[in-house]
């Protein structure tokens, strides 16, 4: 008997679908990362602001 249909079957349909998981895996991952990029620029921005009010005004906050 030859596997070599059967094979051929499970390549093209085990394939697909374990690059769909890998692919759904990674964008989930990656998802949660964006979130931590978005709080760090937010942070920054607002570490800008203060000393450009400083500058600005000559003032420090003690």
């Amino acid at each position: 008997m030859d596997l070599a249909g059967v094979n051929w079957s499970l390549i093209t349909v085990i394939g697909p679908l374990l690059l769909a998981a890998v692919l759904l895996w990674a964008f989930l991952r990656n998802r949660s990362s964006r979130r931590d990029v978005d709080r760090s620029e937010r942070g920054a921005r607002e570490v800008y602001d203060e000393s450009e009010r400083v500058r600005r005004t000559g003032e420090e906050e003690k």
